[in-house]
């Protein structure tokens, strides 16, 4: 046996190997080599060793929740997948009737002629403001002159006679007077008085005869004044022109018809008739706000109330009850009652123009506002379910864990684009609008070959 200090040195004694060609073992040793290692900085190795571990760490984690991930999205996928979903907002709801209108002056007056003849002057352009009683035309006036004074004359001869009757009137009267006497005296016959009797009553009638001559002959002479004032054309309200429909030098004949000269319009207050469909016009009355826009100016609102709903449609015009011909009512009803047209009633409203920004016949987008509520707290209509039979309503919510639950909710107003909430929920609250699949398949059509 070795002893215990052989071997420890053989244990802690250096190897070395013999090169080729060099000294066997026991020969001369080999001269040292110096050692620079004292001069070099000391390098760490547990530093190095301790980042890769990190690294490997985690590496580890991170591949052990990727493929918990994935195993958890296989197994178990979110229950918000596949569903449309919309947040709870703080808004502004509006619930209206949607209608269209037309503009037209609050007062609209064709102006015409009531005589015929040329027009010797036209004294206005279209869009001139004009006031009650200004010139707007003339018509040539000998004719009408000439027939005033024809029937001036007629009055004069008239009158003339009548104080020719009063004169004879009198002297019958005095003639009467002394036959009465005579007779009283028995100094004249009873015929010779009877005779003067009826000399005054026949005088008297006809000085009756001569007043109603007057009269009539005062009417002509009023009817060919008025006439002749007919050729002087003016204006019978305050207004603008808005159209001219004759030319100086043009003749015009009204005898079967009344000749437009001019269209005369108030521009100040604009009237507007809404065309209210008879589905919406039951929930409507007068005093209800309204707004209205423009083509011209979309983003402008005009603001007025609802003056009043007239109480039948235009086509109650052209009912075929008011015909007398028994074959065209007949056949006009069998075409009424198989029309399919819609039926609209007239909504009546003013609005101020003071600038002149409204013009004749501008077609109106009206807005007849049922209820407003602001700063309230709404969502889309599409997330509402029901009503159900006790009138309750709900809405499915994405909690915060992903999950989705259905909730009762109290809904207020209701346009059917949004929906007033008004206990149930909260501001930032997700709500279940629709189905993702669903929805991606209504905007791209069936499939080929159905469904």
């Amino acid at each position: 046996m070795h002893s215990p200090e052989r071997a420890a040195s053989a244990v802690l004694a250096p190897h070395r190997s013999v090169p080729p060609g060099g000294h066997a073992f026991g020969e001369a040793p080999i001269p040292p080599v110096a050692d620079t290692s004292r001069n070099r900085p000391p390098i760490s190795k547990a530093r190095p060793r301790r980042g890769r571990r990190a690294i490997a760490i985690a590496l580890s984690l991170g591949a052990a929740l990727g493929l918990g991930w994935l195993g958890r999205a296989q197994l178990l996928p979110a229950p918000a997948a596949g569903l449309m979903t919309a947040p709870a907002v703080v808004g502004s709801i509006e619930q209206s009737v949607l209608a269209s209108g037309t503009l037209k002056p609050v007062r609209l007056v064709a102006v015409g002629a009531q005589v015929s003849g040329r027009i010797t002057a036209l004294k206005v352009a279209v869009g001139q403001k004009v006031r009650a009683g200004d010139l707007i035309a003339e018509i040539d006036a000998l004719t009408k002159q000439n027939d005033l004074r024809s029937a001036q004359a007629a009055l004069d001869s008239a009158r003339a006679q009548r104080e020719e009757k009063e004169a004879t009137l009198a002297k019958n009267e005095a003639a009467l007077a002394r036959q009465k006497l005579t007779y009283g005296q028995n100094a004249s016959s009873r015929a010779d008085y009877e005779s003067a009797e009826a000399d005054v009553k026949a005088t008297r009638a006809q000085i009756a005869q001569l007043d109603a001559s007057i009269v009539e002959a005062e009417v002509s002479v009023s009817t060919a004044r008025v006439n002749l004032d007919y050729t002087r054309i003016t204006a019978p309200i305050d207004g603008t022109v808005l159209a001219i429909g004759a030319q100086e030098g043009q003749t015009v004949n009204a005898t079967q018809s009344t000749p437009t000269i001019v269209v005369l319009g108030d521009l100040d207050t604009m009237t507007i008739r809404a065309e209210i469909s008879e589905a919406d016009v039951v929930r409507v009355e007068p005093g209800q706000e309204v707004y209205f826009t423009i083509l011209g100016e979309p983003d402008r609102r005009f603001h007025a109330r609802l003056r009043s709903i007239e109480p039948a449609p235009e086509s109650v015009k052209t009912d075929s009850s008011f015909s007398t011909d028994s074959t065209t009512t007949s056949s006009t009803s069998s075409s009424s009652s198989t029309s399919s047209e819609a039926i609209y009633y007239n909504g009546v409203f003013d609005v101020p123009n003071p600038d002149g920004r409204l013009r004749t016949y501008m077609t109106a987008e009206v807005h007849i506002v049922l209820g407003e509520a602001r700063n309230v707290l709404t969502v889309p209509a599409a997330a509402l379910a029901g009503p159900e039979a006790d009138g309750s309503f709900s809405v499915r919510v994405v909690e915060a864990d992903g999950t989705v639950a259905r909730r009762p909710v109290e809904v207020g107003l209701d346009n059917k684009i949004a929906a007033e909430i008004r206990d149930g929920l909260k501001a930032g609250e997700r709500v279940v609008i629709g189905e993702a699949a669903t929805a991606s398949r209504t905007m791209m059509g069936p499939p080929p070959g159905g469904m």
